[in-house]
């Protein structure tokens, strides 16, 4: 079987101990969490999860019935297997000595990039977009050097007019 990597899109209700809950419902199991979003939502009592986790069909099957049934999980929906859209941020200083800041900011246009910071020897910039996006500009960056570089991790959402 090949492992596929998937999006699930989980609200719950915003209480104490739900994050950790999910955290060990994965651990616990031997799962892997390749990257996790949480916020609240337009309404407080209800956050919303973005978990990219990978596996083969029956795993990915396991991990879904196990979210439904945590009490305070309110919907599921596996993303990869719908209509979406998903993006994440990242922020990476680069050394930009003056003589070469010129070539970094042509950089920051072709991916619509922002400054963030400016100081005399690097500049902060963000970068938000797809993964293949993403891999791109720290590709192009990196022979400039690379001091630090964070991200968000995936946020995904559905398209169309339908509300999860």
């Amino acid at each position: 079987m090949t492992e596929e990597r998937h999006i699930f899109s989980v609200l719950v209700e915003n209480r104490f101990g739900v994050l950790a809950r999910i955290a060990g419902l994965f651990s616990g199991r031997g799962f892997n969490i390749d990257s996790l979003n949480v916020a609240e939502t337009d309404d407080p009592a209800v956050s919303h999860m973005t978990i990219v986790t990978h596996g083969d069909t029956q795993i990915i099957e396991q991990i879904y019935k196990h979210l439904n049934k945590l009490i305070d999980v309110i919907k599921v929906t596996d993303l990869t297997v719908e209509n979406h859209v998903e993006r994440e941020i990242i922020l990476i200083k680069v050394y930009a000595e003056p003589q070469r800041r010129g070539e970094i900011l042509q950089i920051m246009e072709i991916f619509r990039a922002h400054t963030i910071d400016v100081s005399p020897d690097s500049l902060i910039i963000e970068v938000t977009g797809d993964e293949g996006k993403l891999k791109a500009v720290v590709d192009l960056l990196r022979p400039y050097g690379i001091q630090e570089l964070v991200r968000t991790g995936k946020i995904a959402i559905m398209r169309g007019a339908a509300k999860q």
